[in-house]
């Protein structure tokens, strides 16, 4: 009876052993990758122009100086078709390694706007100038799925 026990308690211990270290090789062959932050921009009609020369100028030169300091990875700005007079037809897209990173540099982000735009005075008051030639639709943060195993 006692032998049987052991037997019993062997095979269970085995079993679970084995389960673990099964469980510890799952290679998936994806992984996490950076972050987005993704700004969903309506240019009013006739002011394409007037938001697109801000954009290639104090907020090219902002995410610029970002990139320099090591806070952002890298940033692109995505023209699409708008299907309705309501709907985005911009994307304003911020790559940050990873969330944490992120995170870390929200005081440096800052502290970054008011050397390069202003205090918070005058950020303000950008944002209001720029709801006359645009309208911010919404804002979603994203993961990068990379398609291949996490090295």
């Amino acid at each position: 009876m006692k032998f049987k026990r052991t037997l019993i308690g062997s095979l269970v211990l085995a079993v679970l052993i084995a389960g673990v270290s099964v469980f510890a090789q799952v290679n998936r062959p994806y992984h996490n990758g950076s972050v987005w932050d993704i700004a969903y921009i309506r240019m009013k009609p006739g002011m394409e122009t007037a938001y697109l020369n801000y954009l290639a100028g104090q907020w090219k030169a902002n995410q610029e100086a970002a990139k320099k300091e090591g806070l952002i990875v890298s940033y692109k700005v995505i023209g699409v078709e708008g299907h309705g007079p309501g709907e985005w037809n911009l994307m304003l897209m911020t790559e940050y390694k990873d969330l944490a990173t992120m995170e870390a540099n929200e005081d440096k982000g800052d502290a970054l706007a008011q050397k390069m735009i202003g205090n918070d005075e005058k950020q303000m008051q950008g944002y209001k100038d720029r709801s006359e030639i645009r309208e911010v639709m919404g804002n979603r943060l994203g993961r990068e799925i990379v398609l291949e195993a996490k090295k």
